[in-house]
């Protein structure tokens, strides 16, 4: 099981935002962030978006702290990465 997190640098809402990811599969997304609380209305696509304040939580939790590169090198590799013109439909 490998669910990751990067730094919360990711501006909205008046906090920082850190993206959650597993590199292995959206059920174990899932399943983690279930876990420890994390609302699903959070998920978006290929991810779940956390603030910082939840940074610590998680990473005590086993999410695996990578910076923001590795992050979505990782996800792609995965081949769970879902791209902005996918969403769409294109």
């Amino acid at each position: 099981m490998t669910v990751l997190i990067d730094p919360a640098q990711w501006p909205a809402h008046d906090t920082l935002w850190s993206h959650l990811v597993s590199d292995t599969s959206i059920e174990e997304l899932h399943a983690f962030a279930g876990a420890a609380g994390i609302p699903r209305r959070s998920f978006d696509i290929d991810h779940y978006d956390v603030p910082r304040h939840e940074y610590d939580r998680l990473v005590a939790a086993g999410a695996e702290p990578v910076s923001a590169n590795e992050l979505t090198r990782r996800l792609i590799a995965s081949g769970l990465r879902v791209r902005a013109k996918d969403r769409r439909g294109h």
